[in-house]
């Protein structure tokens, strides 16, 4: 798919149930691997790009080694009144522990959100690619195992956001 130029790589299944949900979603930005990968291993940039939509973003802390992470809340804005967070509110928490990391190639995290909802249990895969285009790098997100909870399309336009803001902070720096 085709958008303003940049292209859009989406995709999602469900798969049986030891497989769990998966979503792909790629996007070129006009950026290098480089300045791009900064953007996702750094506390205060995450917190400006990785909300989607009208979201915003706290990390509590962050570690960035393999086997550390960090933790992040997501805050649904106050205008938002169906939407009712995984953790509490209008907070969706999680924790991410970063299982690979492979500068300005790749990133490997396994998240688990904070919910006495059981839907929303279990640890999601994120692994986030990036490669060199001839337009700037093609940054793609590979969700497995999103949780029951979550439907991929919410996951999907979540993450076509995020890649947009992602564009946004880096293009524009």
């Amino acid at each position: 798919m085709v958008r303003s130029g940049v292209y859009l790589n989406i995709k999602y299944q469900a798969k049986n149930a030891t497989m769990g949900q998966t979503t792909k979603n790629s996007k070129i930005i006009k950026a290098t691997a480089d300045t791009i990968y900064k953007a996702f291993t750094s506390p205060g940039a995450l917190e400006v790009w990785q909300a989607p939509e009208d979201m915003t973003a706290k990390v509590h802390n962050f570690d960035l080694r393999i086997g550390g992470g960090y933790e992040m809340s997501l805050f649904y804005p106050d205008t938002e009144k169906e939407m009712q967070g995984k953790t509490q509110g209008k907070e969706d928490r999680f924790t991410a522990r970063f299982v690979e990391l492979i500068p300005n190639k790749k990133i490997v995290q396994a998240v688990n959100f904070e919910s006495p909802n059981p839907e929303f249990s279990g640890e999601m895969i994120i692994e986030i690619t990036f490669e060199p285009s001839e337009n700037g790098t093609n940054v793609t997100y590979f969700f497995k195992d999103i949780p029951k909870g979550i439907r991929p399309e919410d996951n999907e336009a979540g993450t076509i956001s995020t890649l947009g803001k992602l564009a946004n902070y880096v293009e524009n720096s």
